[in-house]
């Protein structure tokens, strides 16, 4: 680990590692339930000893954790696929695609990333309850990680969440609370029960080491990629912390010297739960009014992390876009077929909204494109329903088969998939919450993108 202090993203104050838990004391004062977060943390590093110390012949990816190794849970999380698709980039009209597959994670998710660190930095406060709010997959990632760490889990929910995540929650042996309301019913709740009851909170955002934890992710396509930073990521985004994770990850790389550039991330988001998309196009900030959509991961009214997303997406020069919940369970059948990735709603957003930038010059047709997916769909098979007809019964006889295939569409082309991460010759494991291996293939280099020094955000309107 190397040393680090938390800075303030409002007001840029700085602090050590133990005299705050989870906002900027004095910018929390301004922070009010129905408003982002204000005064959220960020780890800075002593990027000048990362710059000496790191190694690409024998990477130490711990030197960019902000908690020991020694603390880390006994589960191993990350390590995911990062593939390239020629099958999928020819359908939607790009040269360069890739896959970044987060769906493999433990619980099925990128979010246990986030509660891999959050809780190790329980084990190292020895504190045994880890309380969070979620609308599925941050409390389904909380509650297997505390299983791993013979932790107790508390976990917030709104009462629509998916019953798969439910029962993957309540298998791992969470406490879960189905609250009558919203996400953001649940996030306010969630925090007025560790203030008075205690327990460490692992709120996205709230708590700084769900940023750091989902960084890890960034790390690891550049690994993954030859030590390359892409042209773009599409990101699907709810609160605006996996975002800012991505973004945080390739700052961190370029303050060390590593990298030049950032990657372009492209902010994708519901059509109704657009809060910062409309924040990045306008610069305004405003509450979405009604965040129903198909895609429930990434349905939020009132994104904790906001302020820092739409910072993240302007620094690395890139954009946001919204798609339709027709587009997204369009996305997901195309990226099944294509890939054999069977992703959740909010992960097919990336793909329906590569698809509507299909002929833009947003993005060129031969970039690099990593489509990040963070979820898989096994954890919302209801949603996928909406967009398919389940087969009929025949007879069991050939004649009954004959009539069924008759009528059935021409197999696709084969996939054409080429598979980077695992078993590939010459590929060296990460001994620590990241366990990535080598891809064959470079990418296209341009120069774009800095981070720029934090400056104070104004209210929420």
């Amino acid at each position: 680990m190397t040393k680090f202090v938390y800075q303030c993203s409002n007001c840029g104050k700085r602090y050590q590692r133990d005299e705050v838990r989870y906002l900027c004391p004095l910018c929390a004062r301004d922070y009010r339930p129905g408003i982002p977060l204000i005064g959220v943390l960020s780890a800075q590093f002593d990027y000048g000893a990362i710059r000496r110390k790191f190694r690409k012949d024998k990477p130490d990816w711990n030197l960019f954790s902000a908690v020991e190794e020694k603390f880390f849970p006994p589960i191993p999380v990350g390590n995911t696929p990062f593939f390239q698709t020629a099958a999928l980039g020819k359908e939607l009209g790009f040269d360069n695609v890739w896959i970044k597959n987060d769906g493999l994670n433990p619980s099925a998710s990128l979010k246990d990333r986030a509660s891999f660190l959050v809780v190790a930095e329980a084990n190292r406060l020895k504190e045994k309850t880890i309380v969070a709010a979620s609308t599925g997959n941050a409390a389904s990632a909380l509650a297997a990680v505390c299983a791993a760490a013979r932790k107790r889990a508390l976990i917030f929910v709104p009462e629509n969440a998916p019953k798969a995540k439910l029962v993957q929650m309540i298998l791992y042996g969470a406490t879960v609370v189905p609250v009558k309301g919203t996400y953001d019913d649940a996030f306010r709740l969630s925090l007025e029960y560790t203030s008075k009851r205690g327990g460490l909170n692992r709120n996205t955002a709230y708590h700084p080491l769900t940023i750091e934890g989902k960084k890890t992710v960034g790390l690891e396509i550049w690994h993954q990629n030859n030590w390359r930073v892409p042209d773009a990521i599409l990101v699907p985004t709810g609160d605006g912390v996996i975002i800012s994770g991505v973004h945080k990850a390739f700052c961190d790389l370029k303050a060390a010297g590593l990298i030049s550039r950032l990657p372009r991330l492209v902010c994708v988001q519901a059509e109704k739960s657009n809060a910062i998309h409309h924040y990045v196009e306008s610069g305004i900030y405003e509450n979405a009014a009604n965040p129903n959509t198909v895609a429930d991961s990434i349905s939020v009214s009132i994104p904790s992390n906001a302020h820092m997303a739409h910072k993240a997406v302007r620094e690395s020069g890139g954009f946001s876009i919204t798609v339709s919940d027709e587009e997204i369970l369009d996305g997901q059948r195309t990226l099944a077929a294509k890939t054999g990735i069977f992703a959740e709603p909010a992960s097919s957003a990336t793909v329906a909204a590569l698809k509507k930038l299909r002929g833009s010059k947003r993005l060129g047709r031969k970039e690099q494109i990593v489509l990040l997916i963070t979820g898989h769909g096994l954890k919302d098979v209801e949603a996928a329903m909406r967009g398919i007809n389940l087969p009929r019964s025949v007879e069991p006889t050939l004649a009954g088969v004959e009539s069924v295939l008759g009528s059935a569409p021409a197999p696709g082309a084969a996939n054409d998939v080429l598979v980077v991460g695992f078993g590939r010759r010459g590929a060296s494991e990460i001994r620590s919450s990241l366990h990535v291996r080598v891809r064959r293939e470079g990418a296209p280099n341009s120069s774009r993108g800095g981070c720029a020094p934090q400056s104070k955000t104004k209210g929420a309107r």
